[in-house]
């Protein structure tokens, strides 16, 4: 993974600024059954290529991030605020 990440509020930062989370997977509605919840705690796809994942600037803006990076070369593909995802989902 390259040393550099881009935070959208601090440019780019070193990686060691920020400690990953996981998955960034859209959440089931509140009424959802007992196995689409089962599914998104329990079960992780392992994919190849792009996937987007929740990264925290612990040591920076402390904001959240969802950086998209290809799992196979490492190379960040886009970054932005996690705030915006929700934001969006919630107009839904």
């Amino acid at each position: 993974m390259a040393s550099l990440v881009p935070c959208p509020h601090c440019g780019q930062r070193p990686k060691e600024e920020f400690t990953i989370k996981g998955a960034a997977l859209t959440r089931p509605t509140a009424g959802a059954d007992a196995s689409d919840w089962f599914d998104y705690v329990y079960l992780r796809d392992n994919p190849r290529g792009a996937y987007a994942e929740y990264w925290h600037h612990t040591s920076g803006c402390r904001r959240w991030i969802i950086l998209t990076r290809d799992t196979v070369t490492h190379e960040v593909v886009a970054s932005h605020d996690a705030g915006d995802r929700s934001r969006s989902e919630a107009r839904k």
